[in-house]
């Protein structure tokens, strides 16, 4: 029983993060465009392909589980991007505007990192310890990127 409850928890995590990481595949391409600075918005652009990627990953996940990735909404992701979409809709000189997305995807990232650490860290035993090395994989790939733009 408790085999289950630990593996039920485990997929309502994939499925949070999930939905987390497909709300942000949506959003990344409005980032873009409001960005003014050529620097930024190819790494926001980069940002937005490692994430396609992490979204493909997790449904790979769900495959191997038998699981669908549907029936679950990232409370957490939906607050942090509607702050982003706000900073988006002010009338803020290129430059500044420039900053205050910087500052809204230093809080996406510190997010999105803190919320992939959460299934990743479940043990319910099973086959999900290949599904942790499957997205563990694409989030070293983002890591890598992000030590190249600075």
């Amino acid at each position: 029983m408790q085999h289950n409850a630990l593996m039920e928890l485990y997929v309502d995590e994939l499925k949070d993060l999930y939905d987390a990481e497909s709300r942000l595949v949506k959003a990344l391409p409005k980032v873009a465009k409001a960005a003014s600075s050529e620097k930024l918005r190819t790494a926001v652009e980069e940002h937005l392909e490692q994430t396609r990627g992490h979204v493909d990953r997790l449904k790979e996940i769900f495959d191997n589980l038998g699981e669908k990735a549907t029936g679950k909404k990232c409370a957490g992701m939906m607050g942090i991007l509607k702050e982003g979409e706000e900073i988006m809709d002010e009338d803020f000189e290129a430059e500044v505007m420039d900053a205050a997305l910087i500052s809204a995807a230093q809080r996406v990232e510190h997010y999105e990192r803190k919320r992939s650490q959460c299934p990743a860290g479940q043990d319910a035993g099973g086959g999900e310890r290949d599904g942790r090395k499957t997205y563990a994989t694409g989030r070293g790939d983002q890591r890598a990127s992000q030590g190249k733009r600075k």
